[in-house]
């Protein structure tokens, strides 16, 4: 199975064609900003260095993390999709981490990332939400913390007595993204729409009304 992965819910973006959880040609840039401008441009490029194949399934990941990353990597799978006719399938950042660490045993395992403005977005069980350090909540029994800000979610979960460990899977790889949309196309992960996983409302507003000025009579 061929399955392209996109990636931009980060820092940075990604690209990849996988086969058989090996990556066959990868791009990847640390961009913060532009995503849905060099992320096409990537893919068309590493079309052009692999050789012809009939892609599979098409896998993005759909947060949380950067509202315009997600809807980038979201927008242009979907148009991927529909242009070769394969299947679009949502993966979550926590969903690809999990694939790194296949041996947690009884340990529940939560992704923390850093939402540049204060926040984790804390993802567990499938639901997200923005929370500041220092008002984490107590999970229920031993957790595993994956994620660009695990180092600092473990050091205060532990200073609250956690039995928490931490892990060395800090940002989604292609492979990791192709092995959960796999096993969600196999129905061996539960159903996931293909859209946005929002920790917290955007941060966009209506324009003030006074931008345009009132129609003529």
């Amino acid at each position: 199975m061929h399955i392209l992965t996109l990636n931009s819910a980060l820092r940075g973006c990604s690209a990849a064609i996988v086969r058989d959880d090996q990556v066959v040609v990868e791009r990847e840039q640390l961009i913060d900003r532009s995503q849905a401008t060099i992320l096409p441009i990537m893919v068309e490029v590493m079309f052009g260095e692999a050789a012809p194949i009939e892609l599979d399934l098409i896998a993005a990941t759909v947060g949380p993390g950067s509202f315009t990353g997600i809807r980038a990597a979201l927008a242009l799978a979907h148009g991927i999709g529909l242009a070769v006719g394969a299947p679009v399938v949502g993966v979550t950042v926590g969903e690809a981490l999990a694939e790194a660490l296949p041996h947690l045993g009884r340990r529940q395992l939560w992704s923390a990332i850093d939402s540049l403005r204060g926040l984790v977005f804390l993802e567990r069980n499938g639901s997200a939400l923005g929370v500041a350090p220092d008002h984490l909540p107590l999970p229920d029994g031993p957790v595993a913390i994956a994620g660009d800000a695990a180092t600092e979610v473990a050091a205060r979960l532990a200073a609250r007595d956690v039995d928490v460990m931490l892990t060395n899977a800090k940002l989604p790889q292609p492979r990791h993204i192709a092995m959960a949309a796999r096993r969600r196309h196999l129905g061996r992960l539960p159903p996931r729409a293909p859209q946005p996983l929002y920790a917290d409302p955007p941060a966009t507003r209506s324009p003030a009304s006074t931008l345009r000025p009132p129609p003529l009579p």
